[in-house]
């Protein structure tokens, strides 16, 4: 089973007088993960290069930013395919020191760099997720948000309008469960979407 990180990890190595930071963050995809890369890049301008990979969804994807090909993506990458990590990125951030690694110091920095941040990580299985819409009225509505709450399911929005529709993040395998109970709370008033 694939698995995540429950938070963000970082490690600081010193390479032959270059800086490597490695960062290994949680993201839901290459959206967010593009948008962590240009945070970093931003935090850091005086750095020569921000290398990075994903593995998100099945999705996969990864940079040597004007570091000799292969000798930096890829390696980020093959250390979080061995960790069987999804929904993760890993970002190392270079300060060129005046001395040149050559393409295998590179590649053993690189790794070095996300491996040690992933020492310090705490990784967690990854539990697919979904979300289920509910609309209902304004008595089974709180009753559904009560009992959404006690099974640990996060309800981040909630529209009232006319009638309510709430919207819950739950894990996948238990979406048709929480379809059934949330019938029987509203006398089959209430029907998720989704």
């Amino acid at each position: 089973m694939p698995r995540t990180l429950a938070s963000p990890a970082t490690a600081e190595l010193e390479v032959r007088r270059s800086r490597f930071l490695g960062f290994a963050l949680a993201v839901s995809g290459r959206e967010e993960a593009a948008e962590r890369v240009a945070l970093l890049r931003a935090e850091h301008p005086g750095a020569n290069h921000v290398c990075w990979a994903l593995l998100a969804g099945g999705h996969s994807g990864m940079s040597d930013d004007r570091e000799p090909r292969g000798t930096a993506g890829r390696p980020i990458l093959e250390v979080l395919r061995h960790h069987d990590l999804d929904g993760v990125l890993g970002v190392v951030v270079r300060y060129f020191g005046g001395v040149k690694l050559g393409a295998g110091g590179l590649v053993r920095a690189y790794t070095d760099a996300i491996a040690t941040a992933l020492l310090h990580a705490e990784i967690v299985e990854r539990i697919p997720e979904t979300t289920l819409t509910v609309t209902a009225d304004y008595a089974d509505a709180e009753r559904i948000r009560r009992w959404a709450e006690g099974e640990g399911f996060a309800v981040p929005d909630i529209d009232y309008g006319a009638t309510v529709r709430l919207a819950m993040v739950l894990p996948q395998a238990r979406s048709a469960e929480a379809a059934d109970t949330i019938r029987d709370l509203t006398g089959g008033r209430s029907s998720p979407e989704g």
